[in-house]
């Protein structure tokens, strides 16, 4: 040992005196601070990267560190978040519709609840075949507030969809309902229940995701840490899978960078004390 320690330039005392000595005040932080990190990392189901992590810590635990200092111990315990991946739409324009005007103009953002809805469609695979998902959104919070899924395009789908956010939020008359130019949303029987529910359609420019863009977001969010995790047996297992998401994780509980790392669901309580922004979604 004595040639070792001359070798490495240290002094035997100096050697022994690091042996008996224990971890320093930082390294035992530092170690209570990655189990810390591993228990949120599985709570975000394994999503969550430095920045979810150390907004969690922050803000949920109160703990007072760097991101930096959250990345280098995700480094150490193996551990990082999931990457977007991009995604493609699944909506086709009908040509003998004539679509309703753009309203929104990429202005992404809304002073309140239920002034602008955003909706769109997405499909993922099944071992049964595809599974169709029809989403609506409030631009305000990003609360996913109405869902249909479906083995089918058809128009109803989106209807459903809708149907579910009015009775989720009964909006005032004149709430935006921002879309693309799927040949549902331009459907006669669309329009029809937008009118009687005093709600007007708008629509992007044709092909242009971001004329779209928040849907596109959660679309990208909902691709990367659901769809894409496993593979799907049946259409049944991954409704499931969808409803538990956004229910359970999405709209309660994940923290969203648009809104100060907040949830949908907390950025309503704060912002909307006693208003009555969201009843409990129903099951599909």
């Amino acid at each position: 040992m004595i040639i070792l320690c001359r070798v490495v330039g240290v002094s035997p005392s100096g050697y022994y005196a690091w042996r008996k000595r224990g971890p320093s005040r930082r390294e035992q932080a530092d170690r209570h601070l990655a189990q810390r990190i591993r228990q949120i990392h599985r709570e975000s189901r394994g999503t969550y990267g430095a920045p979810r992590v150390h907004a969690e810590l922050q803000i949920g635990d109160g703990v007072r560190c760097s991101r930096k200092r959250v990345a280098r111990l995700m480094r150490s315990a193996g551990i990082a978040g999931i990457s977007r991946r991009k995604t493609t739409g699944t909506t086709r324009r009908d040509p003998r519709r004539t679509p309703s005007p753009d309203l929104v103009q990429r202005q992404f953002t809304a002073s309140a609840p239920n002034q602008v809805w955003v909706a769109d469609i997405t499909q993922h695979p099944t071992a049964e075949g595809w599974l169709y998902l029809a989403a609506v959104l409030d631009l305000f919070s990003r609360r996913v507030v109405g869902r249909a899924m479906a083995d089918h395009l058809r128009s109803d789908l989106v209807i459903q969809a809708l149907n579910m956010a009015i009775f989720n939020r009964k909006p005032a008359p004149g709430l935006v309902h921002h879309s693309g130019h799927g040949a549902q949303y331009t459907a006669l029987a669309f329009g029809q229940r937008l009118s009687e529910a005093g709600i007007l359609g708008s629509m992007g420019t044709v092909g242009d995701a971001l004329d779209n863009a928040a849907a596109e977001s959660f679309w990208a969010t909902l691709q990367t840490e659901l769809f894409d995790r496993r593979t799907w047996p049946t259409r049944r297992a991954l409704q499931s899978a969808i409803f538990e998401y956004i229910e359970a994780f999405y709209n309660r509980w994940r923290r969203h960078s648009t809104l100060g790392q907040i949830s949908p669901a907390e950025f309503e309580r704060r912002c909307c004390p006693g208003e009555t922004t969201g009843q409990e979604s129903r099951a599909s």
